[in-house]
Protein backbone atom coordinates (compact mmCIF):
# COMPACT_ATOMS: atom_id res chain seq x y z
CA UNK A 1 0.00 0.00 0.00
CA UNK A 2 3.03 2.12 0.92
CA UNK A 3 4.22 1.38 -3.21
CA UNK A 4 0.95 3.19 -4.16
CA UNK A 5 1.17 6.32 -2.66
CA UNK A 6 4.63 6.79 -3.05
CA UNK A 7 4.51 6.66 -6.74
CA UNK A 8 2.23 9.07 -7.76
CA UNK A 9 3.75 11.05 -5.21
CA UNK A 10 6.64 11.21 -7.42
CA UNK A 11 5.48 11.95 -10.63
CA UNK A 12 3.80 14.81 -8.88
CA UNK A 13 7.13 15.91 -7.80
CA UNK A 14 8.72 15.18 -11.67
CA UNK A 15 5.85 17.01 -13.05
CA UNK A 16 6.75 20.03 -10.86
CA UNK A 17 10.50 19.93 -10.50
CA UNK A 18 10.07 19.88 -15.04
CA UNK A 19 7.58 23.00 -14.64
CA UNK A 20 9.62 24.98 -12.86
CA UNK A 21 12.70 24.76 -14.82
CA UNK A 22 10.91 24.92 -17.92
CA UNK A 23 9.78 28.53 -16.22
CA UNK A 24 13.11 28.96 -15.60
CA UNK A 25 14.26 28.88 -18.75
CA UNK A 26 10.62 31.39 -20.30
CA UNK A 27 11.53 33.53 -17.21
CA UNK A 28 14.86 34.13 -18.68
CA UNK A 29 13.61 34.43 -22.94
CA UNK A 30 11.06 37.36 -21.20
CA UNK A 31 13.97 38.95 -19.52
CA UNK A 32 16.35 38.83 -23.13
CA UNK A 33 13.01 40.12 -25.06
CA UNK A 34 12.55 43.11 -22.14
CA UNK A 35 15.84 44.02 -22.19
CA UNK A 36 16.34 44.68 -25.55
CA UNK A 37 13.12 45.98 -26.05
CA UNK A 38 13.76 49.12 -23.27
CA UNK A 39 17.21 49.52 -24.88
CA UNK A 40 15.16 50.81 -27.94
CA UNK A 41 12.77 53.19 -25.84
CA UNK A 42 13.36 56.47 -25.84
CA UNK A 43 14.59 58.74 -22.86
CA UNK A 44 12.03 61.30 -22.05
CA UNK A 45 13.01 64.76 -23.43
CA UNK A 46 13.02 66.30 -26.78
CA UNK A 47 15.46 65.34 -30.12
CA UNK A 48 15.95 66.25 -33.40
CA UNK A 49 14.44 63.75 -35.67
CA UNK A 50 16.67 63.75 -38.48
CA UNK A 51 19.63 65.79 -37.49
CA UNK A 52 22.48 64.37 -34.93
CA UNK A 53 25.73 66.25 -33.25
CA UNK A 54 28.33 66.62 -35.58
CA UNK A 55 26.15 66.56 -38.97
CA UNK A 56 27.54 68.90 -41.86
CA UNK A 57 24.19 69.79 -43.72
CA UNK A 58 23.70 72.17 -46.80
CA UNK A 59 21.53 75.58 -46.38
CA UNK A 60 18.54 75.66 -46.18
CA UNK A 61 17.79 72.81 -43.82
CA UNK A 62 15.26 71.33 -42.96
CA UNK A 63 14.83 70.71 -38.66
CA UNK A 64 12.36 67.82 -37.42
CA UNK A 65 11.79 67.88 -34.25
CA UNK A 66 10.38 64.92 -32.05
CA UNK A 67 9.19 64.50 -28.03
CA UNK A 68 8.79 61.68 -26.03
CA UNK A 69 6.80 62.10 -22.61
CA UNK A 70 4.85 65.09 -23.57
CA UNK A 71 2.07 65.63 -25.82
CA UNK A 72 2.66 68.87 -28.65
CA UNK A 73 0.03 70.88 -28.94
CA UNK A 74 -0.53 74.56 -30.06
CA UNK A 75 0.22 77.43 -27.18
CA UNK A 76 -2.59 79.16 -25.90
CA UNK A 77 -3.47 76.91 -22.85
CA UNK A 78 -1.67 75.03 -20.27
CA UNK A 79 -2.39 71.34 -19.88
CA UNK A 80 0.10 69.04 -17.92
CA UNK A 81 2.26 66.96 -19.98
CA UNK A 82 1.51 69.25 -23.17
CA UNK A 83 3.39 71.98 -24.76
CA UNK A 84 5.23 72.64 -27.93
CA UNK A 85 8.66 73.53 -29.33
CA UNK A 86 11.20 76.44 -29.51
CA UNK A 87 14.25 76.49 -31.42
CA UNK A 88 17.08 78.15 -30.38
CA UNK A 89 19.95 79.37 -33.19
CA UNK A 90 23.40 79.59 -31.67
CA UNK A 91 21.64 80.28 -28.11
CA UNK A 92 21.37 77.87 -25.03
CA UNK A 93 18.46 76.09 -23.18
CA UNK A 94 16.05 78.48 -20.86
CA UNK A 95 15.64 77.82 -17.48
CA UNK A 96 12.71 76.27 -16.17
CA UNK A 97 9.69 78.47 -15.25
CA UNK A 98 11.21 81.32 -17.29
CA UNK A 99 9.08 82.44 -20.71
CA UNK A 100 10.84 81.85 -24.20
CA UNK A 101 12.03 84.67 -25.82
CA UNK A 102 10.88 85.71 -29.18
CA UNK A 103 13.45 87.43 -31.51
CA UNK A 104 15.82 86.20 -34.65
CA UNK A 105 17.51 83.29 -32.13
CA UNK A 106 14.45 81.97 -30.17
CA UNK A 107 11.92 80.58 -32.94
CA UNK A 108 8.81 79.73 -31.82
CA UNK A 109 6.54 76.51 -33.58
CA UNK A 110 3.30 77.53 -31.37
CA UNK A 111 0.74 75.97 -33.93
CA UNK A 112 2.83 72.75 -32.83
CA UNK A 113 4.58 72.51 -35.49
CA UNK A 114 7.34 69.42 -35.90
CA UNK A 115 9.36 70.69 -38.79
CA UNK A 116 10.76 73.45 -40.22
CA UNK A 117 13.02 74.64 -43.17
CA UNK A 118 15.38 77.16 -41.85
CA UNK A 119 17.90 79.21 -43.89
CA UNK A 120 21.81 79.55 -42.40
CA UNK A 121 24.78 81.02 -43.20
CA UNK A 122 27.85 78.80 -43.72
CA UNK A 123 29.91 78.11 -40.49
CA UNK A 124 29.55 75.91 -37.44
CA UNK A 125 26.22 76.84 -35.66
CA UNK A 126 24.47 75.36 -32.28
CA UNK A 127 20.70 73.77 -32.62
CA UNK A 128 18.91 73.80 -29.01
CA UNK A 129 15.60 72.38 -29.06
CA UNK A 130 13.62 73.49 -26.16
CA UNK A 131 10.38 72.17 -25.42
CA UNK A 132 7.74 74.60 -22.98
CA UNK A 133 4.30 75.03 -22.56
CA UNK A 134 1.18 76.78 -23.45
CA UNK A 135 2.31 80.67 -22.41
CA UNK A 136 5.64 79.93 -23.35
CA UNK A 137 7.05 78.80 -20.06
CA UNK A 138 10.35 76.79 -19.85
CA UNK A 139 10.36 73.14 -18.84
CA UNK A 140 14.20 74.11 -18.22
CA UNK A 141 17.33 71.86 -19.10
CA UNK A 142 15.63 68.32 -19.03
CA UNK A 143 13.54 69.52 -21.98
CA UNK A 144 16.14 70.85 -24.21
CA UNK A 145 18.56 69.17 -26.67
CA UNK A 146 21.49 71.19 -28.34
CA UNK A 147 24.02 70.00 -31.40
CA UNK A 148 26.03 71.51 -33.11
CA UNK A 149 26.20 71.29 -37.15
CA UNK A 150 28.14 72.50 -39.54
CA UNK A 151 26.87 74.24 -42.38
CA UNK A 152 28.55 74.47 -45.60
Amino acid sequence: MKLKFLIPSLLVTAIVACNQSNNGAASATQQKQQDSTSSTVKQAGVYFVNLKDGDVVKSPVVIQFGVTGMTVEPAGALNEGKGHHHLIVDGTFIEKGQMVPKDETHLHFGKGQTVDTLTLTPGTHTLTLQFADGMHMSYGKDWSNTIKITVQ
